[in-house]
């Protein structure tokens, strides 16, 4: 081969080379493979397998498939087709995997993210290959994964919603779309990334589903906007902060209590005391008689017999402590004086302790559940309030704001030996404890919130009673009525509460 032949070769090579590296430059790439109403796709993380996308633009379908070994804890592995947004977004969607799947839990996702980094913020609707569906979240980049697992399994249409700094899960069928969990605030830069994602949860396959139907709308924030309060009544594991929704209304709904045998979750609404299953379900109205504005102040006894509640609607309208069956049936008057909030009884079931509001002031009382003359516990000493016995019934529990922050505080029977337990810059409201005592569940408000209103973004903590170690156990956007009684499950492994979204009517 001749001198020129062998320059023009060179040049060829050259300019072949050139080429592919300006095709797979991300600006180029964005624009050669605009795929549908979608920019770009790729894999995000780290995949044994590269993914690909088909759209058929006749059909409106994408047919996604993906590798990687998961999409949880601080990092995600899968495939993305994706777009850049700002502001509101809504993506719908119906997803069908294709084949039997190799493993149950094969992920295909609406998602909201703020990068393409594996370790991003994100929050997601992730249907598995088993049916369950879930909304997931990372609040902080490398962060741990949580979720809220829906009561509904292998919904047909999925819609995830962004609304500010607040994701929806809304799911069902073509037409019939119901809200089945909110997240907690999670912040995202504009622009951010919205798309579909497959993950194989096997990092040695890749599986594959069929997105359709699918609708993409953004929309600019109107904080002027008529907002509609729901309710999700939750439970949360303690072990692993996994959340799953048993009921989601319209409405506010409070306050839940376990039934001793596990099976049930009571709660408050409208002045009523209902009953719903904890796998979910429609609700039943307790038979509490004349007692019809009943608040959130309730609990079981310890033989699991007897409801304690407190009405106002009677004298006035101050609220009172009766007791009822748990079945159902006439209230029986315990406290003479209003108004009068119970929140706890004793080990043995022979007393009852409360919040009373006596002159103006917020003091911790007892009174024996039989009824007879009340004991004041806390006095000349701020706000005092949710006072709970320990099982062993050494301590009542409580809060109070007598330092300045409300925190949990504790004092003997007798209201001796008052100390206090939680030391830190939150506003801390009603401690309640695990069947076995080791550990106890509280609210925790930021330090510029006053009292214990609603809608609020709090935490749910606990804390290992051995060593007074705390950690958060839920994030979410909530307060008065979350879990203002004890709500544990009698095997001490999960908590109930009610996190709360106002949505866009």
């Amino acid at each position: 081969m001749n001198r020129k032949a062998i320059a023009a070769l060179l040049a060829w090579v050259c300019c072949c080379f050139l080429a592919l590296a300006v095709s797979t430059s991300p600006k180029a790439e964005n624009a050669a493979s605009q795929i549908g109403m979608f920019e770009n796709h790729g894999d995000v993380g780290t995949v044994l397998h590269p993914g690909s996308v088909e759209y058929d633009a006749a059909k409106g379908t994408y047919t996604i498939s993906g590798s990687g070994e998961n999409m949880w804890f601080s990092n995600d592995d899968f495939q993305f087709v994706w777009k850049k947004v700002s502001g509101d977004v809504t993506l719908t969607a119906d997803i069908a995997f294709k084949g039997a799947g190799a493993n149950p839990h094969r992920k295909a996702v609406l998602m909201i993210r703020q990068s393409l980094d594996a370790d991003s913020v994100y929050a997601d609707i992730a249907r598995h290959g088993v049916g369950l569906t879930s909304l997931q979240w990372r609040e902080e980049k490398g962060a741990t994964t949580h979720e809220v697992q829906a009561n509904i399994n292998a919904p047909q249409r999925l819609r995830i919603e962004k609304r500010g700094d607040y994701f929806y899960m809304f799911l069902g069928e073509a037409g019939d779309l119901k809200l089945a969990a909110g997240s907690p605030l999670i912040k995202l830069t504009a622009p951010f990334y919205v798309g579909l994602g497959v993950c194989s949860h096997d990092k040695d396959r890749v599986e594959t589903a069929v997105f359709s139907n699918i609708d993409l709308e953004t929309s600019q924030p109107d904080p002027s906007a008529e907002t509609m309060l729901y309710s999700t009544l939750e439970t949360v594991a303690i072990q692993s902060g996994d959340r799953r929704e048993v009921y989601t209304t319209a409405g506010r709904i409070e306050a839940p209590n376990w039934t001793p045998d596990g099976k049930s979750l009571l709660f408050n609404r409208n002045g009523f005391i209902e009953r719903i299953p904890v796998e979910g379900g429609q609700p039943e109205t307790l038979d509490t008689g004349f007692a019809t504005r009943c608040n959130n102040d309730h609990g079981i006894s310890p033989d699991g017999k007897a409801l304690a509640i407190s009405d106002s609607s009677q004298e006035q309208h101050g609220s009172l402590i009766y007791v009822v069956p748990l079945a159902g049936g006439a209230p029986r008057r315990v406290t003479r004086n209003s108004p009068s909030y119970f929140h706890g009884w004793s080990p043995d079931g022979k007393t009852i302790t409360f919040c009373g509001e006596r002159g103006g002031k917020f003091d911790v009382y007892t009174i024996p559940a039989a009824g007879g003359e009340e004991v004041q516990l806390t006095k000349n000493a701020g706000h005092n309030d949710g006072p709970e016995y320990s099982p062993d019934g050494k301590y009542i529990y409580f809060n109070s704001n007598r330092t300045g922050l409300e925190q949990i505080w504790r004092m003997h029977p007798d209201g001796s030996g008052q100390e206090r337990v939680t030391n830190d810059e939150t506003n801390d409201w009603f401690p309640h404890f695990s069947p076995d005592g080791k550990w106890m569940v509280f609210l925790s408000y930021p330090t510029d919130v006053t009292g214990h209103p609603q809608n609020k973004n709090v935490m749910l903590r606990i804390m290992q009673v051995s060593d007074g170690t705390i950690k958060p156990l839920a994030r979410l956007f909530g307060g008065q009525g979350t879990i203002n009684v004890a709500s544990w499950s009698p095997d001490g492994l999960h908590v109930a509460f009610v996190s709360y979204h106002l949505l866009p009517q």
